[in-house]
């Protein structure tokens, strides 16, 4: 199994909805929230099974910074098997 990163920048509006739809699509390992500058703001590991109301935390924190960060970076780590 592999390890691949992939970079989304968006505009705080937008990194819940972006955040909400990366977690669904089940293979991602950890999001990394980064400001514009390239310091982190938030790392949020992902196990498998984690849904729903265990996520309630996960996205009241991503949308108070969005709510202060003009612009985000979105640091995906997924797992791809070989």
């Amino acid at each position: 199994m592999s390890i691949r990163t992939e970079e989304f920048k968006l505009e705080g509006g937008k990194i819940l909805d972006k955040i909400k739809e990366l977690i669904h699509q089940g293979n991602i390992r950890r999001i990394t929230l980064k400001n514009e500058e390239g310091k982190t703001l938030i790392e949020i590991p992902l196990t498998v099974g984690v849904v729903g109301a265990a996520l309630l935390p996960v996205f009241a924190a991503v949308g108070a910074l969005a709510a202060v960060v003009t612009r985000m970076v979105i640091v995906i780590e997924k797992t791809e098997a070989d």
